[in-house]
């Protein structure tokens, strides 16, 4: 259960001749935040914050983001030590529980997750109903959904902590086979099954690619790109999960909801829309030096995907440790590609160029792991479906935090309406 944040001081709001105090909350990193809880009863007044910029929905224990800094932390733990020495298993475990597994809580989660992965009898069939042309974060929203219909006890509004556990050990466990066999039907393909001998990113691929054993540099390079995308504070698919399951709707369906809000290109879309800007490139005769200038103009409506990032101010800390992998997973595979030969060139003027330096454009995580995505052979429409494979851990979080938390209540934003005031109904006989 995540412990409140602390009201140290009040502030004072003056309005219409009113004044209220409104307490100041503090959390444990020093972060402040007025609480306007009383707002509306007191003033009337609401306030207006499009996007949510300056709104804190919740306080969360789970991870905490530091744009200006640079800082990424899960539970505590620096993303940069969880990237270098933890699985994507015991940083799922962190997420969702609290605290780093001893070594026997580890092999009985992984355990649980191995002996859930297979779908329920039957349920593969459900693929063949999507047309071939049916975008992978379509099917893995819906086939989410079905999931839901094989486990009606774990549909629960008021989950037992017995219950609320396993929805998440059967999401955590079944979404990877999901996705794998609608990538395999897709492609015209046969099924492979999971196997339990195999971690969990290395089961992914060998479902995905059928190799008994994947590359160790590519597992690697996928467990970090999982980890480094595990969760991210209130985000936008995140935040949706959070209000879709304060109606005390269940896992599956929050899960699902997630999955479609992941779907646009300015959230988990990002990495995809940076191979396509590549391709745009590469199909105007290559000249990355043209598009660097257009980037630059002002009067240009093109913009280089990948560079930058809303919250963080600075550099993106998952890039540095994604970059590296992106650099080993190169050079392992030896690939020779003619869209990561711009990538690379782009990298290098992004770096060095002072209009970038200054306005802090650097490349971000999404630029390097659609790089290595394609590089291992996901198809481009599958590079979200994987992100929302390293983004399952932190959504299932959120959404048994919120369970947990005392006094939850279901979201319901309020609005400033701008539309017509009030008008007389006239009949139709009389509006000509």
């Amino acid at each position: 259960m995540t412990a409140a944040a602390t009201a140290t001081e009040t502030a004072t709001l003056s309005v219409s001749g009113r004044t209220l105090a409104l307490p100041v909350v503090t959390g444990t990193e020093r972060e402040k935040a007025l609480d306007i809880a009383r707002l509306r009863t007191a003033t009337g007044y609401i306030t207006l914050d499009p996007g949510f910029g300056n709104t804190g929905a919740c306080a969360s224990g789970i991870t905490f983001l530091d744009g200006e800094r640079g800082i990424l932390r899960y539970r505590g733990f620096p993303i940069e030590s969880l990237a270098e020495s933890a699985t994507f298993t015991e940083t799922a475990y962190l997420l969702i529980y609290g605290n780093l597994p001893s070594r026997r809580e580890l092999e009985q989660f992984s355990t649980r997750l191995a002996e859930r992965a297979a779908l329920p009898d039957g349920m593969e069939r459900f693929f063949d109903l999507f047309p071939k042309t049916a975008h992978p974060m379509a099917v893995l929203s819906a086939m989410v959904t079905i999931l839901s219909t094989y486990s009606p006890a774990l549909l629960n509004p008021y989950p037992a902590r017995e219950e609320m556990d396993e929805a998440i050990l059967t999401l955590l466990a079944k979404v990877p086979t999901l996705a794998a066999y609608g990538y395999r039907r897709a492609q015209g393909l046969p099924v492979v099954p999971p196997r339990r001998d195999l971690s969990y990113t290395a089961n992914y691929l060998q479902m995905i690619f059928g190799a008994p054993s994947p590359d160790p540099a590519i597992v690697q390079a996928l467990r970090q790109i999982l980890i480094l995308h595990a969760d991210h504070e209130q985000n936008c698919s995140t935040s949706t999960v959070r209000l879709v399951g304060s109606s005390r709707a269940n896992a599956f369906s929050s899960v699902a909801a997630g999955v479609s809000a992941l779907w646009g290109p300015l959230h988990g879309g990002a990495n995809q829309a940076v191979i396509e800007m590549l391709e745009t490139i590469q199909r105007d005769g290559g000249d990355y030096k043209k598009f660097v200038a257009m980037a630059k103009d002002k009067a240009s409506t093109f913009r280089l995907m990948g560079f930058g990032h809303r919250v963080y101010k600075n550099f993106d800390p998952r890039s540095r440790i994604i970059k590296k992998a992106c650099d080993q997973v190169l050079g392992t595979l030896g690939v020779q590609d003619p869209l990561l030969d711009i990538a690379k060139h782009l990298e290098e003027a992004a770096l060095k160029d002072d209009y970038f330096i200054t306005r802090k454009l650097y490349p971000n995580v999404d630029f390097y792991s659609g790089i290595i995505l394609r590089a291992i052979g996901i198809p481009t429409n599958g590079f979200t479906v994987t992100f929302a494979l390293g983004r399952l851990p932190g959504w299932l979080a959120h959404w048994k935090e919120m369970l947990e938390s005392p006094g939850m209540r279901i979201g319901r934003p309020r609005q400033v309406y701008v539309g017509p005031a009030e008008r007389p109904y006239v009949p139709l006989s009389q509006r000509g």
